[in-house]
C-alpha cells in the first residue's frame, strides 16, 4: 500500500496512530492493574477459606453449608478444594447449588496429581483443574490446600477488555474525524500562500512588462509561525523575481534604444562616407578628392571609437585582467583637466589638490584610467550649460568629479551607470549612445574600486573610490 502523500493525510495518520497506541497503553495499563486488584481481593477471600477450612476435618465438612456463607453465589464453584497430601483424608470440592444449599464433591486423585502440588505452599497459586476450571489455590503448613474459583475474576477482566475495544476503535474514529478537520483547518493559511505562487506561476513572465506580482496577504506572513515564516519568504522571493524582471525589461529596452541609436550613428557615417566617396569619384578633382578622404577619415574615427567601446565593455566582461603598474593619478587628472580646458574653453575647470601637494599614484591601467576621467568630464560638459564650473578633486584612494549644473533627472539616477542609458537629448547639445558612464563602472569596478553619484540641483558629484593606491614619499 502507497504511504499517503500530502501532509494533511500524513498528519491525520500520525494523530490516529497516536491516539492508537496511547489507547492501547492506557487499556493494557488497566487491564493488568483491574485484574491485580481483583486477584488481590481474590486472595484475601481464599485466606479467609483456609482458615475455616482448618478449622474442623475433612470428615467434619457439613453436607449443607450455612446459608449466609453461599448466599448469592448459586452456581458457582466457591467451596474448600481439600488436597491430601499424605493421609490426611480425600480431597473435596464444595459447590453452591442455591442459597443454603452446597454439594461436597471428592476431587478423583489423578486430578490432584495434575495440579503438581506435592508440598504445601503459602503463596496463593492459580491452577487449572480439568472439568473445574482454574482455582486461586492456597495450602496450610499442614496438608490442607484450598482453592476458589477465578470465574468471577476472568468474566470482570474479559469484560473490561472488550469495553476497551470498543471504546478504542471509537477514540480512533473520533481522532480521525476530528484530526482531519482541525489538521485542514490549520493547514488552510498554508493553502493560500500556494494559490498566490500558483497565480503568480500562471502569469506571462518570459517577455515584456510584468508588473506588480501578487503577494501573500499580510496576516500570513507573521514571522511568529511557520506558515508566516514560508509566507514572508514568498514575498521576499516575488519581490527579487519582480525587481528582476523590471530590470531585464529595462535592458531589453535600452538594448533596443542601442541597437537604433547605434544603427543611426554607423549609418550616418556610412552614408556620408558613400556621399563623400560618389563626389570624389564625379567631380575627380584634387580638392574634391581631399575634401572627401578628409571625412571618411572623421566617420571612419567615429565608428572605430563606438566600435572599440563595445570591444572594451565585452573584454572586462569576459574577466580580462587590466594592467597593473603605478599610475600618477595627480599628474593624470591634471593632463585631463588641461585638455577639457582646450576642448571646452566656455566651461570653468578646477583641479583640486591634498593639502600637502604629495602627488597620488594607484596601481592600474594607466589607459583605462585616463579613459575614465575623460568620460566623465566629457559627461559634466554635455550636461551642463557654459561657463558652469567643473572641479576634479584628488583623494587618497582616487578622486571625484562635481560640477554646478542641473543635474541628473530623477529618474535616470538610478540606472545612470547602466549600457545604453541616456538623458533627454533636449537637455545637452551633443548625442550619444550612453556607454559613457557604464565604461566607467566597468573600468573601475576591475580596478577592485567603487563609483558612486550624488546630484541634486546646483551640485553633481561622482565620487572613485577604494583605488589600489600608495602615496609618493
Amino acid at each position: 500500500m502507497r504511504p499517503p502523500r500530502t501532509l494533511t493525510s500524513r498528519l491525520v495518520l500520525t494523530t490516529v496512530a497516536l491516539v492508537a497506541l496511547a489507547s492501547v497503553l492506557v487499556a493494557a495499563a488497566t487491564t493488568f492493574a483491574m485484574r491485580d486488584y481483583l486477584t488481590d481481593q481474590l486472595d484475601s477471600e481464599l485466606r479467609e477459606t483456609l482458615d475455616r477450612a482448618t478449622g474442623p476435618g475433612p470428615s467434619e465438612l457439613p453436607d449443607q453449608p450455612p446459608d449466609e456463607e453461599f448466599a448469592g453465589i448459586r452456581g458457582q464453584r466457591v467451596g474448600t478444594l481439600t488436597v491430601n497430601f499424605g493421609d490426611c483424608g480425600p480431597s473435596t470440592i464444595i459447590t453452591a447449588d442455591g442459597p443454603g444449599r452446597a454439594t461436597v464433591e471428592e476431587v478423583p486423585g489423578v486430578v490432584v496429581d495434575e495440579l503438581g502440588l506435592r508440598e504445601s505452599t503459602d503463596q496463593p497459586a492459580t491452577v487449572a483443574i480439568e472439568g473445574y476450571g482454574r482455582y486461586r489455590v492456597l495450602s496450610d503448613q499442614d496438608c490442607t490446600l484450598v482453592g476458589l474459583p477465578t470465574e468471577n475474576v476472568d468474566d470482570a477482566v474479559m469484560s473490561l477488555v472488550r469495553w476497551e475495544l470498543v471504546l478504542g476503535a471509537l477514540a480512533v474514529l473520533l481522532a480521525g474525524i476530528a484530526g482531519s478537520l482541525v489538521v485542514r483547518r490549520q493547514l488552510r493559511p498554508l493553502s493560500d500562500v500556494a494559490a498566490t505562487a500558483h497565480e503568480v506561476a500562471e502569469q506571462p513572465l518570459d517577455t515584456g512588462a510584468v508588473g506588480a506580482l501578487a503577494r501573500v496577504p499580510d496576516h500570513l506572513t507573521d514571522p511568529d509561525t511557520e506558515v508566516g515564516q514560508v509566507g514572508q519568504a514568498l514575498n521576499t522571493l516575488l519581490q527579487h523575481v519582480e525587481s528582476s524582471l523590471d530590470a531585464r525589461h529595462r535592458s531589453e529596452q535600452q538594448v533596443r534604444q542601442f541597437v537604433a541609436d547605434a544603427s543611426h550613428e554607423l549609418r550616418t557615417p556610412l552614408t556620408t562616407i558613400v556621399g563623400y566617396t560618389e563626389l570624389a569619384r564625379r567631380r575627380g578633382d584634387v580638392e574634391a578628392t581631399e575634401t572627401a578622404l578628409a571625412k571618411v577619415e572623421e566617420e571612419a574615427a567615429r565608428m572605430t571609437a563606438l566600435v572599440e567601446d563595445l570591444l572594451l565593455l565585452a573584454r572586462l566582461d569576459s574577466g580580462r585582467p587590466l594592467a597593473q603598474e603605478a599610475v600618477d593619478l595627480t599628474r593624470l587628472l591634471l593632463e585631463a583637466v588641461e585638455d577639457a580646458r582646450v576642448v571646452a574653453p566656455d566651461h570653468r575647470w578646477r583641479l583640486e589638490l591634498p593639502d600637502d601637494a604629495v602627488p597620488v599614484e594607484v596601481i592600474g591601467d594607466g589607459a583605462r584610467l585616463h579613459q575614465v576621467v575623460t568620460n566623465l568630464l566629457t559627461n559634466a560638459r554635455k550636461y551642463t550649460p557654459p561657463g558652469s564650473t567643473v572641479t576634479v578633486a584628488v583623494r587618497d584612494d582616487g578622486f571625484e568629479v562635481r560640477d554646478d549644473g542641473p543635474g541628473f533627472p530623477p529618474d535616470l539616477v538610478p540606472v545612470a551607470f547602466e549600457r545604453f542609458s541616456r538623458g533627454d537629448a533636449s537637455r545637452h547639445r551633443e548625442g550619444g549612445l550612453g556607454l559613457g558612464l557604464a565604461l566607467v563602472r566597468a573600468i573601475v569596478t576591475a580596478h577592485g574600486g567603487t563609483v558612486s553619484l550624488a546630484t541634486e540641483p546646483g551640485l553633481t558629484t561622482v565620487r572613485v573610490a577604494d583605488l589600489p593606491y600608495e602615496k609618493t614619499r
